[in-house]
């Protein structure tokens, strides 16, 4: 039987986490930016997806006051396409919910329709363009965001 749990991230996950991200991103965030995250931003809130023993995903917010923003969700490519994305998701917007978040909001690629759709199913809708968001390819961000209460 498969074990799948979801926990907050701890120091001893940077290693794996930047693997993932690294897999995932063309700008890559390092372990010293998941660190700072970790140790000096008070509104941060970052959970792991561990997948039998092995952590396969991760995910991140920032909550302040009532509102929250995901700062970034990725599933390792080996274990993508079994909805572990969907259950870190899921994980967030309930998380939220129980830290009395009003509006919660992420921006996602233009190009990302698999991900626009998943998050049209939670219920969130599109609130404006950042353009050029993206420094890798200059890619424009699709603002979606969802009210809560």
């Amino acid at each position: 039987m498969s074990e799948l749990f979801i926990r907050k991230m701890n120091h001893d996950d940077l290693a794996d986490v930047t693997t993932i991200e690294k897999a995932s991103f063309i700008g890559p965030w390092n372990e010293k930016v998941f660190a700072r995250e970790l140790d000096n931003n008070e509104y941060a809130h970052y959970f792991v997806l561990i997948y039998n023993d092995q952590i396969v995903g991760y995910a991140g917010l920032w909550i302040v006051m009532d509102d929250a923003q995901v700062t970034n969700i990725a599933i390792h490519p080996d274990f993508r396409r079994r909805q572990f994305g969907e259950k870190l998701f899921n994980y967030l917007l309930h998380y939220s919910i129980g830290k009395n978040v009003v509006r919660f909001s992420l921006e996602v690629r233009i190009s990302n329709i698999a991900a626009q759709k998943l998050y049209r199913k939670y219920g969130l809708v599109p609130g404006g363009i950042r353009k050029k968001y993206y420094k890798d390819n200059q890619e424009d961000a699709l603002i979606m965001w969802v009210n809560l209460q």
